[in-house]
């Protein structure tokens, strides 16, 4: 028999893997990226019965040096060490209010680190448990994209028409882009006053928003909230020339929104919608701004992750709900009304979890507080001073904002 592995020698090529390759793979770091890298150390096996038990007792030993915030998505494993729960905004604030905790481990995502590095003191220190924790929504509006997306309203003769509105979930260059250009960042709660707020910034016949990263929010608020038409929004794409927009339809557009979408919120559809009004009679639809236009439209309620667990928290006994937000949100409110009678679904039938939000699980923060139980500085999110100093301009606007 032949042999085939010596019929045709290989030469030894001299290939190296390029920058992105590394990224996908995991195992280089783009610090103006939300792709992170893999932790060092080794982490405790999952399957290790004592990891609650040692996770307590890390916890127990670091007392009030550490304070662990845990997002809504996060899963129940991680959920039950939080301190305090909520939004990545509200966690940020929570961390600025406790100045005594030397320690912030924030059990989320890399960009909702970044905002509470730059909203607490330069004595805490902000941990993020895993570093591979990014944003899919954010990873799609980089510092290179935004800044050559400026030059093209420049060139279109619009930009100084133009106040940015950044979302939240944004990495610390964006805000500080924002910052930068006279704009404020906002959340899904707070999105139409932010916007209303960008439009008294210059002539009401002439003034635009730059909406940056999530177009559905975007344009959910502009649309369904402000009453603007939907061709008064123009999607500005990143992956083209001029964002594959003419200079005419720049200047006849009020809201230019960034090619960008959350992963999780954007596979909820009209069918969804449909299928589960069908299989459930009487169900009421809530689904976060997120989701796309037309899912909004169909649905009874919409509103932030804050809006949709007060909802239900008012919501009648016997009342049936289908929720089109992440998963380890919508089980853990399912539980928690079960008792009371209420019947809430997950408004897909296909689970979607947010797998980024996913990676914070028990072995990372078990390895994250031993580790500085034990006095080892692990996976810290620093800001730079730059980047810092404007990104903080952006969220003071938001928070002077009546």
């Amino acid at each position: 028999m032949r042999d085939v592995t010596t019929a045709h020698p290989v030469q030894d090529l001299d290939v190296q893997p390029t920058p992105l390759a590394l990224l996908l793979l995991g195992r280089d770091a783009d610090p103006r990226s939300e792709r992170g890298v893999e932790c060092p150390g080794d982490l405790p096996s999952p399957s290790d019965p004592d990891l609650v038990a040692r996770a307590r007792a890390a916890k127990e030993k670091l007392g009030d040096k550490v304070f662990v915030l845990g997002h809504h998505y996060q899963r129940d494993e991680v959920i039950q060490f939080a301190d305090v729960t909520g939004d990545s905004f509200k966690l940020a604030r929570d961390a600025a209010a406790r100045p005594e905790a030397e320690y912030i481990v924030f059990c989320g995502v890399h960009f909702m680190a970044e905002s509470a590095d730059i909203l607490t003191t330069d004595d805490q220190k902000v941990v993020l448990p895993d570093l591979a924790a990014g944003c899919s929504m954010a990873d799609m509006a980089t510092a290179e994209q935004v800044a050559e997306c400026w030059d093209v309203l420049t060139e279109a003769g619009v930009a100084e028409q133009v106040v940015p509105v950044s979302y939240m979930n944004s990495s610390a260059d964006i805000k500080a882009f924002t910052g930068r250009h006279g704009g404020t960042i906002c959340t899904s709660s707070n999105a139409k006053r932010a916007l209303e707020w960008a439009f008294e910034q210059g002539e009401p016949s002439a003034a635009k928003v730059l909406f940056l990263p999530d177009q559905h929010l975007g344009r959910n608020t502009a649309v369904r909230d402000m009453g603007m038409s939907l061709e008064d929004c123009v999607l500005y794409n990143p992956h083209k020339p001029n964002g594959g927009l003419t200079a005419e339809e720049l200047r006849n557009a009020k809201m230019i929104l960034w090619r960008g979408h959350c992963s999780v919120h954007g596979r909820f559809s009209v069918d969804s919608v449909n299928d589960v009004r069908e299989r459930i009679p009487g169900v009421n639809v809530l689904v976060h701004p997120e989701c796309k236009h037309e899912v909004v439209a169909a649905a009874d309620y919409v509103g932030s992750t804050e809006y949709i667990i007060k909802a239900l928290e008012a919501a009648p006994a016997g009342s049936k709900w289908a929720i089109g937000t992440e998963l380890n949100l919508v089980r853990r409110l399912a539980n928690r009304f079960a008792p009371e009678g209420k019947e809430i679904v997950f408004l897909d039938k296909t689970v979607c979890f947010c797998s980024t939000m996913n990676r914070i699980d028990l072995p990372h923060l078990v390895w994250t507080l031993e580790s500085l139980a034990e006095g080892k500085q692990v996976n810290r999110i620093v800001v730079d001073p730059e980047t810092e100093k404007y990104a903080k301009l952006a969220l003071e606007r938001m928070l002077a904002l009546p």
